[in-house]
């Protein structure tokens, strides 16, 4: 069984997160204070970079909107992408279960990829007819990824687990992650091995590679996709419902799958590799003056 490392336990913070009561106030102060532990510094709503515009996000009632809290559900966004491109650029679905139950005793295929429907960076990747654990999936049923995280779209979300099968037959597809403005494609993400020596590259939409990362090292280069102009027109339309949002691609340069959409990217933590990076991302997206919570308003 191909899995992603165990999720780490919880930081002092997160069990702080998950003890307090759930309000928004709390919710503010509580991710501003994860601000602070990731960035070493208080958010900027002036002036700031694309990790302080996340950060707006999540605190404001940007992060309430019911179509933020929709597509954080893995079925339910398959539904937006019917509607937007078509159930052609869908995953396909093996199965949804309901409860833990119905997922125990449930006659995996040999080979699929075991997903929580509610929450972000869990996966269970079955080869061969490899042995699933059960306790996993059990606290998928029993985990809220708003407790520990306060981003507030994922709090009422059903708690499903669904099965997929493996994204054109591989265990490592590059992933192509488009970060959107206002329906506007910015800068595209190209991860690689993400399971097992996770690397990535950032481009311009003109495929010209930016000297940073975020979150993890540079990866090899990687040459411009022959359909760049399709996805990026998919980009557009799945995200011209949004402000500020990723939209998550697989392509293998003929078929288009959507993998995801991003409301929060690594929850706002992200940091640059090499930090000078943080300030060229933050221009690409906001001009030299910086972050304003006005460009998340209105179109620029």
């Amino acid at each position: 069984m191909l899995n992603p490392p165990s999720p780490h336990r919880l930081t002092p913070l997160e069990r702080l997160k998950k003890a307090m009561p759930k309000t928004r106030w709390l919710d503010h102060l509580l991710l501003t204070l994860q601000f602070w532990s990731d960035h070493k510094r208080l958010p900027r709503h002036f002036g700031g970079s694309l990790n302080d515009a996340w950060f707006y996000i999540k605190r404001s009632n940007a992060i309430l909107d019911p179509v933020r809290a929709f597509v954080s559900d893995k079925v339910l966004l398959k539904e937006y992408v019917t509607a937007k491109l078509g159930a052609i650029h869908n995953v396909r679905t093996i199965v949804v279960l309901d409860s833990f139950g119905a997922a125990r005793h449930f006659n995996y295929p040999d080979d699929c990829v075991i997903k929580p429907t509610h929450m972000p960076a869990e996966v269970i990747m079955r080869r061969g007819g490899s042995p699933v654990n059960f306790d996993t999936v059990r606290r998928w049923f029993h985990s809220n990824f708003y407790d520990t995280s306060r981003e507030a779209n994922y709090r009422y979300l059903r708690r499903r687990v669904i099965v997929e099968p493996f994204i054109f037959d591989r265990d490592n597809v590059e992933e192509f992650k488009i970060f959107c403005l206002h329906g506007r494609p910015l800068v595209v993400q190209v991860d690689f091995d993400r399971y097992t020596n996770p690397t990535q590259n950032l481009y311009t939409p003109g495929w010209e590679l930016l000297p940073f990362a975020v979150g993890c090292p540079l990866g090899p280069g990687f040459p411009r996709p022959r359909n760049l102009p399709l996805l990026l027109h998919y980009a557009a339309r799945l995200s011209e419902e949004f402000n500020l949002v990723r939209i998550d691609l697989y392509t293998d340069g003929q078929h288009t799958l959507v993998g995801g959409i991003t409301n929060i990217p690594q929850s706002g933590s992200g940091r640059f590799v090499p930090a000078e990076g943080e300030a060229v991302m933050g221009r690409l997206f906001f001009g030299d003056s910086g972050f304003q919570p006005m460009q998340l308003e209105s179109p620029p």
